[in-house]
Order: structure tokens, then sequence, then C-alpha cells
């Protein structure tokens, strides 16, 4: 899989297809593999470009700071690969970073989607964060894996798909701590509440109605603060579409981008 050098950073990414160019940034709880289900008929279309942050897979990179300086990351990521624009797509953290991106950088979006994310994290959200920071820097990330499975996925999908299950926790127990700790203290810190009505781009928020890490009413928090947003609810679903849904995930990014 290609890397490419962005300042001190070494970003890996997969690129499939051709056409206008589709920029997937994965969650917290996975690294870029989360989209494997879809890429390849999204491939069909666009040329579908998924980057690992630092930290996850073989991106490498002491990253410290707030979600802006992901979203800064990124930019700096588009513009090396040499794209005008991009339609940007974010999953949970991912999602945080596609909004910081759209109010740092919106020159750099054609269009924007969101899915299952928030403009910020309640107070009584913020403690399974810390948590999970917590036992990664302590215990390393084996110990953080049960409870991020029950954030990714609905309990019956989790006996019902033990291959998935056990890929993703193979590819989030890989993941650096340190650098899994920072994102999660950039995701506690982070408010986009005051800004969301700066955001002009033409958005799509995605969510499942089953998502334990951005309940659905912080995704209609986010619908609502973005003027003309259009929301979609995909009933029974987690926090992972693309894995749980793919079907539904396809129909929905596919006919907003149509």
């Amino acid at each position: 899989m290609p890397r490419v050098a962005v300042g001190n950073f070494s970003i890996e990414y997969e690129e499939q297809g051709s056409g206008e160019p589709l920029l997937l940034l994965h969650t917290l709880l996975a690294d870029r593999s989360v989209y494997e289900r879809v890429i390849p008929e999204l491939a069909e279309t666009w040329r579908v470009i998924s980057p690992n942050f630092p930290g996850y897979g073989e991106s490498q990179g002491e990253i410290q700071g707030g979600i802006e300086v992901y979203a800064d990351l990124v930019a700096a990521f588009i513009d090396v690969l040499g794209l005008a624009k991009v339609d940007l797509l974010g999953n949970g953290f991912g999602g945080f970073v596609a909004q910081s991106i759209a109010l740092r950088h919106p020159n750099r979006i054609k269009r924007l989607m969101l899915v299952d994310t928030a403009p910020a994290f309640p107070d009584e959200a913020k403690a399974p964060l810390r948590a999970l920071r917590a036992k990664a820097l302590s215990e390393g990330m084996s110990s953080v894996l049960d409870a991020a499975m029950l954030r990714m996925f609905p309990p019956a999908y989790i006996e019902a798909a033990p291959d998935v299950i056990a890929t993703r926790r193979a590819a989030l127990s890989a993941v650096d701590p340190k650098l899994f700790a920072n994102a999660c203290e950039a995701l506690v810190m982070l408010d986009h509440v005051p800004h969301l009505g700066k955001i002009s781009h033409k958005t799509l928020v995605l969510v499942g109605f089953e998502d334990q890490t951005t309940p659905p009413a912080l995704s209609h928090q986010l619908a609502d603060g973005i003027k003309g947003a259009k929301l979609v609810e995909l009933p029974g679903v987690g926090h992972c579409p693309q894995l749980q849904a793919p079907d539904a995930f396809l129909a929905a990014i596919k006919s907003f981008l149509a």
C-alpha cells in the first residue's frame, strides 16, 4: 500500500478507481479498512482514497493537539496528492475531522458526508472517552477492545458476525496506544456547535439508530446546525454502517453524490 510524506508524517493510503476524488476518513475505533466492503462499488464511479490517521496501519508520525491538527494534516495530504477539491466523507472521529476541514479549509471540499458523528460530545459522553484513553495508555490496546466493539456495533450484530468482529479487534489492537489516546482527548476537547452555521457545503448526515457512540440525537443536532443538510437514518444499524449495512450505506452515499 502506498505511503506519502506529508510534512513530518508518513501517511499510508489506498486508492482505487478513477473519476472525481472521494476521500474517506475512518473512525477512532478502526483503521481505513473499515471501508473495505464499500470501496469496490464506490470505485466504479469515483477515485476513492482512504488514508490512515497517524498511529493506524503504517501511518507514522507523532501528532499532538486537537481535531484541528488532524484537519490541517488531511488538508496537507490533499495538497500533496495534487487534488483541487474532494468529496469528503468522515465516519465517527473522521467525521469530526471532516467538519474541521470544512471550517478551516473550505476550498478543499466539494461535498461533505458526515456518518455517525456529532458537533461535540455532551459531558456525560466524555467519561467513556476518558476511560478508553486511560486504559489504552496504562494497559495497552488489548484492554479497550471489548468496549470498542460495543461502541461500534449493536450486541446482536456482534453475536451474528464473529468474523467481522475478529477482524475489527485485530485491526484496533495494532493501533499505537499513545496516538489513540491523543485522538480520544481531541474528541473530549472539541466543540463545533457554535461554528456549524459557517459550513456552507452541500452536506449529508447519515446515522444508525443503534449507534451507542454518537447517538442519533447528536446527528440531528449536526444536521440542524448546517444549513440545508440532508439527514438519513438507518434503523437497526450501529456506528459503522459501511460494515454492518453496506447496501444501505452505499444507497445513501450514491444517491447524495448523484
